[in-house]
Order: structure tokens, then C-alpha cells, then sequence
């Protein structure tokens, strides 16, 4: 999915993996140095909210993670995943 070529979709709509794609984009753009100042900063504020995003998906996860790893007596350890 390209960033800049779609309208921006709410941001609890996109996965992690869209959102790093999107912020990858705009990190790109931004570097070139082809951005009209405006743009940059609309661009900027739209990545921190892209990195915020993913950085929320990613202690989601870990948690998740650590929920499953962590016994019922606090020792931590593996045990199989139940998949959905």
C-alpha cells in the first residue's frame, strides 16, 4: 500500500505491517529532499503518528508474548500457543 497515493485510513484500521510500509514511504519522501517544507511537516506529524502506531502493536504483542510464557505460578517459561 503506498502512502501517498491512498486516502490516510484511521489508524486502529491498519495493521502493523501497513503501517510500517506507510511511515517507511513517508521516511523515504522525506529524505529525498523533493518535499515542499508544508508537506514535510503534514508528512512528519503523520509519520510520529505512523511510529506510535507501530510501537503500541509491537508492546501489544509483547505482552501477549509474555502472557503466554509466564505459568501460572509466575515462572517463565514456553508452553504451546493457542492459535486462534
Amino acid at each position: 500500500m503506498a502512502e501517498e497515493n491512498t486516502p490516510q485510513k484511521d489508524l486502529s484500521q491498519l495493521s502493523f505491517e501497513d503501517a510500517l510500509r506507510a511511515l517507511e514511504s513517508i521516511v523515504r519522501r522525506l529524505e529525498s529532499g523533493d518535499v515542499p517544507l508544508d508537506e514535510s511537516i503534514s508528512l512528519y506529524a503523520r509519520g510520529t503518528e505512523l511510529r506510535r502506531h507501530c510501537e503500541d502493536k509491537l508492546k501489544a504483542a509483547e505482552a501477549r508474548v509474555a502472557e503466554i510464557t509466564q505459568g501460572p505460578d509466575g515462572r517463565v517459561g514456553t508452553r504451546p500457543i493457542d492459535l486462534p
